[in-house]
């Protein structure tokens, strides 16, 4: 599933972004709330920003049977808020606010619709230490990575903002000489957008981005762990002048939400991130009514170093690659494939690297890892861990849980693994750095594409050709060559085999919300 949040923002401490606008300077606040994560919440709270209703149509509202969820920080296991529970009912109220909605949206002009977005990016962007609080708060991730989430996820907007104004169609030359025949590219309609934890606010605006753009209406399902940064972006939105109905927010039960949007005749489109599990029945239950599909489903990304690599580099790139929300990415390496010749220096130099990360609560300045998501993410890494050192692997660095208790992870690195063992098969989601041993560029091709998955690749040489001949081998959607952070919202982001299927971000993202019509005009004068 998903992305780097950097790989446009540099960020040093949490006094200043420097992004391709120049440098937005952090106030003096950023560092104090970082001393006491506990204040948080109620400042959020008076600033209007934490939010715990559901949006329909306009309007912030409860669950109908007053139920609610509760979400935790997973640094702290300490409850942020309830927030209202959702079901079957409130979702299909979105869709019908939704579907009524979207006549007079997709009728406005692209300049229009554009100018909503801008005012919506520039919230975004004028409230990135609130959001970027509210991320850390939910998800975990350290308070720097988190700012850079909320400028990273913001880009989506300003992007589509201006992508929305370049829809072109086409004017086909005719077969007679009576008739024009024309193309046009229309909004699909209301879509169904399916978001994941990992990533609150990113995933979210890569969705709705380019759906309101093009002139679609959204109902949007956060993660139930998660609502709260996807309700504060709502909230923005309402006040950038975004139309009741446009974009509305369920959440709660995800069954019965996501069963909402597959039976509905009215949904039109299916747009999810999350794993590969859930995205092959979500295909198969929008089959009825036949939705268009969009899924971001899970990786398996290898980084492969050849001999020939810069060391430095390939020690850097897949520390970012693989330690990126401590390895709770789609795109993070989940195997780290070396060649004979380096594989001892690597291990070494990356294991000096490595110890330098500093793991513990995100509020706090200079820390690099945060939590995993929950209980059941740290037992999963442990039974990675424990198949693989039964099976001949050695842990050279990590292995176990933290000394401060909770979800923290200590960040490891495994070698000797093989390709029997399950970590080389299946998402480690975890800050795990698996090493595996390759003597040829054709062992190293074959390794990577043996799996199911097809999501993102690193490769660190520097062999111009090949660069080449391994990336274009690699059976892969994204390719990243001597880089470990390869996520912008200009380039076409997805993948292939069962990694999923259609594109986010970059002008082919667009296309994901378009229906293609064609028009044959004819003579009506022809006698």
């Amino acid at each position: 599933m998903v992305i780097g949040a950097v790989s446009r923002v540099a960020i040093d401490g949490c006094r200043r972004i420097v992004t391709s606008r120049g440098s937005i300077i952090v106030s003096s606040q950023c560092r104090q709330m970082s001393m006491d994560a506990g204040s948080v919440s109620e400042k959020l709270r008076s600033s209007g920003l934490l939010r715990t209703q559901g949006l329909i149509g306009g309007k912030w509202i409860d669950s109908y049977d007053k139920k609610t969820i509760k979400v935790n920080n997973p640094a702290t296991g300490e409850i942020i808020a309830d927030v209202a529970c959702m079901g079957v009912k409130e979702t299909n109220d979105a869709i019908a606010s939704s579907y009524e909605a979207f006549p007079s949206w997709s009728r406005l002009t692209a300049g229009e619709r554009s100018k909503v977005l801008r005012r919506w990016y520039d919230l975004l962007i004028a409230h990135k230490e609130e959001l970027g609080q509210l991320i850390t708060l939910e998800q975990g991730k350290p308070l720097k990575e988190a700012i850079g989430e909320v400028a990273y996820g913001a880009s989506f907007i300003e992007y589509y903002a201006e992508e929305g104004k370049r829809i072109y169609g086409d004017i086909i030359p005719p077969n007679l000489s009576d008739r024009r025949l024309l193309v046009l590219k229309q909004p699909i309609g209301v879509v169904g957008a399916i978001a994941p934890w990992n990533f609150p606010l990113a995933m979210i605006t890569r969705k709705v981005g380019p759906a309101l753009a093009s002139g679609c209406t959204v109902v949007v399902k956060p993660s139930e762990l998660t609502p709260l940064t996807a309700l504060a972006a709502a909230e923005l939105a309402l006040q950038a002048g975004v139309p009741p109905g446009v974009l509305n927010m369920v959440m709660g039960n995800a069954p019965e939400i996501g069963d909402a949007l597959l039976a509905s005749t009215q949904v039109r489109k299916i747009t999810f991130t999350g794993s590969t599990a859930v995205g092959k029945k979500l295909m198969a239950a929008a089959a009825p009514t036949v939705k268009k599909v969009s899924l971001e489903l899970g990786g398996n990304a290898p980084s492969i170093v050849f001999d020939d690599a810069d060391l430095d580099v390939a020690v850097k790139g897949t520390l970012a690659a693989k330690f990126r929300n401590s390895g709770q990415t789609c795109v993070c390496a989940n195997r780290v494939l070396v060649q004979d010749g380096i594989y001892d220096r690597f291990a070494e130099a990356f294991s000096e690297a490595v110890q330098k990360l500093e793991v513990g609560d995100g509020f706090k300045e200079g820390i690099t890892q945060g939590p995993l998501i929950n209980d059941a993410a740290v037992q999963k890494v442990e039974s990675f861990i424990e198949d693989a050192v039964s099976k001949g692997a050695k842990i050279i660095l990590g292995g176990k849980r933290h000394s401060l208790g909770m979800t923290f992870y200590e960040p490891t690195i495994i070698r000797d693994v093989t390709s029997n063992m399950i970590m080389s098969k299946e998402e480690i989601f975890g800050p795990v750095a698996p090493l595996i041993r390759f003597k040829t560029e054709e062992d190293a091709i074959r390794l990577a594409n043996d799996t199911i998955a097809g999501l993102a690749a690193y490769v660190f040489t520097n062999s111009v050709q090949r660069s080449w001949r391994v990336a274009e081998a690699l059976e892969y959607g994204l390719v990243g060559v001597n880089e470990g952070i390869i996520s912008t919202e200009v380039a076409p982001f997805g993948g292939v085999k069962q990694s999923g299927l259609g594109r986010e971000g970059s002008k082919y993202g667009m296309d994901e919300y378009l229906e293609i019509k064609y028009i044959c005009l004819g003579d009506m004068n022809r006698k």
